[in-house]
């Protein structure tokens, strides 16, 4: 199977133009495509992976990969999916979160030898004047067009404001620039994206002559990729500081039943014919899909030595309630009143919850347990004993662990 027909199995591909065409690109080796990373953030998280592990295939499959980092369109902010102007960060925040994008896609693409290249549209959309703009951009699009599109009439109810209204005038150029400087004749996004997408698409026809190709793909970025890893609370990342290796394998080793085949043909390289044979899993061979979700994306991000820790940590906590390399606390003699610590006060310890009444919650709903035990008391107490050694395993929900160990 070739690369493009690989794509569309596995669930990627949501819309595109001129398909004929760009299959013929695709599967040849002939695409110089780009994908946009908004620096929001100083990691990348879950919600990244699919357009990651998208542009590793295609470039296993010859074609060259530009990964777009919005330093400019960061300045402005994407109204897509949102409810509110996004906090302003200043040029200093963006350039140490673009650093950081670079060093964690290092690990899918490959950036040597001009295999694929990064680049910052801050390089030319900090440079643009005003009138610029408007004279040789901005008379290439219709009001009417603009407000028509899904991102825009989301938020005209409440409030869009003249700065984010700009941006998709601001991707558009991006594309544009792209293909003058760089050659690039493909562009992927979600399916978030698209209007944006199409308006990049259609100023570089615009400009330069309907004979000029420029290939527009979306993905399933915004209602499987994005749902996988919302940039808020409980965000999970790809920096091992900020998501340990053995969170991020629990997370993909808790997803739900109904979507675990459905990751692993996503995000996984592995083969569609070893996929398949797993649709007819049920039960047990779900939870078993599941360590081996875990464990290629774990591996993928962390490499496999920190996957096979991860994974024996895991088998090792639902078979005793005890992991080697889970995320630990370390508690002090302080921490403790007359050799024993409440439940309560343990879990904000553990920073799984921000206050005591949030503790509270959690144990009346049921939803804590040490060493395996459900803890529904909550006056409970732990002792100094159990604290001793190896210490405990403290659990809230279904995903959240903590090894609790006195120094």
């Amino acid at each position: 199977m070739k690369v493009y027909e690989e794509l569309v199995a596995r669930g990627l591909i949501a819309q595109v133009t001129n398909e004929e065409e760009i299959r013929d690109m695709v599967n040849n080796g002939k695409a110089t495509f780009y994908i946009g990373f908004d620096p929001t953030a100083d990691s990348l998280h879950v919600g990244h992976f699919m357009a990651l592990c998208l542009m590793k295939r295609l470039q296993m499959a010859g074609n060259k990969p530009i990964a777009l980092v919005g330093g400019g369109t960061a300045m402005i902010g994407d109204p897509s999916g949102r409810t509110d102007l996004r906090q302003m960060m200043t040029p200093e925040t963006i350039q140490h979160n673009v650093d950081c994008f670079k060093k964690q896609m290092s690990r899918f693409i490959d950036f040597s030898d001009g295999k694929a290249i990064l680049v910052n549209n801050a390089d030319w959309l900090m440079d643009l004047n005003y009138i610029e703009v408007l004279r040789d951009v901005g008379a290439h699009f219709s009001v009417n067009r603009m407000l028509s599109a899904e991102c825009y009439k989301q938020r005209m109810e409440k409030g869009l404001s003249f700065l984010e209204f700009n941006y998709m005038i601001m991707q558009s150029y991006d594309f544009y620039k792209l293909f003058q400087d760089y050659g690039c004749n493909m562009q992927f996004g979600g399916d978030d994206q698209w209007s944006n997408m199409l308006g990049g698409t259609e100023l570089i026809r615009r400009k330069l002559g309907k004979d000029a190709h420029a290939m527009t793909i979306t993905l399933l970025l915004n209602s499987e990729g994005k749902k996988m890893g919302k940039t808020a609370k409980g965000a999970v990342w790809l920096d091992p500081e900020k998501t340990s290796p053995f969170e991020f394998y629990q997370y993909w080793r808790n997803v739900d039943d109904s979507d675990v085949l459905k990751c692993i043909r996503m995000l996984t390289f592995l083969p569609l014919e070893e996929i398949d044979k797993m649709e007819s899993w049920e039960g047990a061979q779900l939870n078993e899909a599941k360590e081996i979700l875990a464990f290629e994306l774990t591996k993928l991000v962390h490499g496999e030595e920190e996957a096979a820790k991860a994974k024996e940590s895991a088998r090792a906590l639902f078979s005793s309630g005890n992991a080697a390399e889970m995320p630990t606390v370390e508690l002090s003699a302080e921490d403790l009143e007359d050799g024993s610590i409440g439940i309560l006060n343990m879990l904000t310890k553990s920073g799984m919850v921000p206050s005591n009444s949030e503790a509270r919650r959690a144990v009346q709903q049921g939803g804590v347990a040490v060493d395996g035990e459900k803890i529904t008391d909550i006056h409970a107490t732990v002792t100094e004993a159990q604290l001793s050694g190896d210490g405990l395993v403290l659990k809230k929900g279904k995903k959240n662990f903590r090894r609790m160990i006195l120094k």
